[in-house]
């Protein structure tokens, strides 16, 4: 039977997300190898790496886009997944899943934004069909997000009449707009040329300012060196070594950081 939705009278408001001996494999693979971490909120958490070091999974498994073999995780007071004495993760009901997705946002490599929709349909459709909200309330909150994102005089136009750059901060204010604790991403920048990056990049660090809570995995060294409060390198599915921008890029302790920190200019 899936275990009913729990609370954890012990966790601070303080903790948002937590992830605990986290473990995934894919056939004979083992990608996630005991994985801890915890995000506080108004935190900025870096996920730098190698590809195929398990970053991705991570936040797949973090976002319930993929199921844990073995761990636990938590938002806030939801337990999504506990250790079920055997090693196994076990799973909440639909309760605990549903209160757990209304707690992150998620924004893709990809932009995943629905072809067919204006970019102010992408925006307000989950908040108004999934949460229930007021729709003269919700397309105004949309709008703001649109304009300060940079896109105001695009509400109607559709994906395909955007840039890319455009499309992913249509993304973010998608994600934003469901009023998530947490804002979860995925490489943002990875389909994006040079000056389209730093258009994202500008957002996310304006999104940093404000003490939005993030996951951020990506492979723009200085960026994360810049708007993270804390770096987490990640190596053959273990983290490897963590700390602020200043001990993880200045003087990284581990054989393995320093190896893969060498191929950036510092």
């Amino acid at each position: 039977m899936p275990e009913t939705i729990a609370t954890d009278t012990s966790a601070t408001n303080q903790r948002v997300v937590s992830i605990e001996d986290a473990r995934k494999s894919f056939g004979d693979t083992e990608v996630l190898k005991g994985i801890t971490l915890e995000v506080k909120r108004g935190e900025v958490v870096a996920i730098i790496g190698a590809s195929g070091g398990g970053k991705s999974t991570l936040l797949r498994c973090m976002t319930l886009l993929e199921k844990l073999d073995g761990g636990s995780l938590s938002y806030g007071d939801v337990k999504v997944a506990t250790d079920d004495g055997t090693g196994r993760s076990r799973y909440g009901d639909a309760g605990a899943l549903k209160a757990a997705r209304q707690r992150f946002g998620l924004v893709f490599q990809a932009y995943n934004l629905f072809p067919h929709m204006s970019v102010l349909h992408n925006v307000t459709d989950a908040p108004i069909h999934v949460q229930h909200r007021n729709k003269d309330e919700v397309e105004a909150q949309a709008r703001e997000l649109l304009a300060k994102m940079g896109l105001t005089g695009n509400e109607d136009k559709v994906p395909c009449q955007l840039s890319g750059g455009q499309q992913q901060r249509v993304s973010i204010a998608r994600a934003l707009a469901m009023n998530p604790e947490v804002l979860f991403f995925d490489e943002p920048t990875s389909a994006l040329d040079p000056e389209l990056t730093a258009e994202v990049l500008r957002v996310i660090k304006g999104l940093a300012a404000e003490q939005m809570t993030m996951v951020i995995v990506t492979h723009e060294m200085s960026f994360a060196r810049e708007v993270a409060d804390r770096v987490v390198f990640m190596d053959g599915g273990s983290i490897v070594e963590e700390g602020t921008p200043q001990q993880v890029f200045e003087n990284p302790q581990h054989p393995r950081t320093r190896e893969f920190l060498s191929r950036y200019t510092q």
